[in-house]
């Protein structure tokens, strides 16, 4: 009997316009994509993809891991944050930048804006990682902590913009922002071909539609699959209807990366198209995949990062090549 085909397979492991206009917001393509490259390059890190031989044998399939881990910051955020504030004009610099962020999105713009030399604000909820927040301020940004989650955050730092005049920069609605993180993917298919799989954490969703936009472009058989915590399943719950206004959800995961529990058109709408699955994972598998991921990469990640090996054990069955 011949042996069986080995199939590439990816686990990204990562980690770990705006929202007040009404016109709608144009997606990125694959030319805005490699613009963002240049944009980024002397700013960000090539991150290496590497085989795991450890997860090709706990899955029976040719398993790969994008560490984003070892991106700067730690987190493939900064990719969107550089694009972005690199692509601003110099009176909306002048202005400075507010966002809301319960860690790595904050840290990607304050990072960003230090490296242009305008001020940045970021609202996080009460009790955000201290390590993110010190990270934050080093860089130079004012952080504030208001409320308990994420989106009462995000609440108080759309009213700030607008009785400031700052740029506000949403976590997800923003069309540089995605452009900007998917070049992680465009590096994942310059490295790598025959990708019959991508599976990306959702927090808000840029990553994913960022892997769906240049797997479209690059590798139309390639199919990217979104994984989401069941504890804050509001990205899920959305992209399920299909159609219609997004849904808000519960909020209770220990994925910092993955808290939210709004879900926002811009990003919902690309996935709606051009996702092909979406999965929802426990807190238990989440945390049971960081011990699988430091025992077979030797590297630790966040909770965020660990979903997508939680997704991928979770349809096992289906990726055996």
């Amino acid at each position: 009997m011949p042996a069986p085909q080995r199939i590439r397979r990816i686990v990204h492991n990562h980690l770990t316009g705006t929202s007040m206009s009404l016109s709608p917001l144009p997606e990125p393509t694959i030319s805005d994509v490699y613009d963002a490259r240049r944009a980024i390059a002397s700013h960000v890190h090539r991150t290496p993809l590497r085989r795991v031989p450890g997860l090709c044998e706990s899955l029976d399939a040719d398993v790969w891991v994008k560490h984003e881990n070892l991106q700067l910051l730690g987190a493939f955020k900064v990719r969107g944050g550089m694009n972005l504030v690199s692509r601003t004009s110099e009176e909306e610099r002048a202005r400075g930048f507010v966002t809301a962020s319960s860690g790595n999105h904050g840290q990607s713009i304050a990072y960003a804006a230090q490296q242009f030399g305008a001020k940045c604000t970021v609202f996080v909820p009460v009790g955000a990682n201290p390590v993110k927040v010190a990270s934050m301020r080093s860089m130079g940004a004012t952080v504030v902590e208001h409320g308990p989650i994420f989106d009462d955050a995000r609440v108080q730092s759309e009213i700030v913009a607008r009785e400031e005049g700052m740029r506000y920069v949403h976590a997800a609605n923003e069309p540089m922002l995605v452009a900007g993180v998917a070049t992680y993917s465009l590096e994942i298919h310059e490295d790598l071909d025959d990708i019959d799989y991508i599976i990306v954490p959702v927090g808000a969703g840029s990553g994913a539609c960022g892997a769906s936009i240049v797997s479209r472009y690059l590798s139309p058989n390639t199919k990217v699959i979104g994984v989401q915590s069941d504890a804050a399943p509001s990205v899920y719950l959305s992209w399920k209807k299909m159609e219609g206004p997004t849904v808000d959800a519960k909020m209770e995961t220990a994925a910092e990366g993955l808290a939210t529990g709004s879900s926002y058109d811009y990003p919902v709408g690309m996935l709606r198209k051009y996702l092909h699955d979406f999965l929802l994972v426990s807190e238990d598998n989440i945390q049971q995949a960081i011990v699988t991921l430091i025992a077979t990469t030797r590297t630790l990640v966040e909770h965020a990062g660990a979903t997508s090996l939680a997704g991928a054990e979770s349809i096992r069955d289906q990726l055996q090549g």
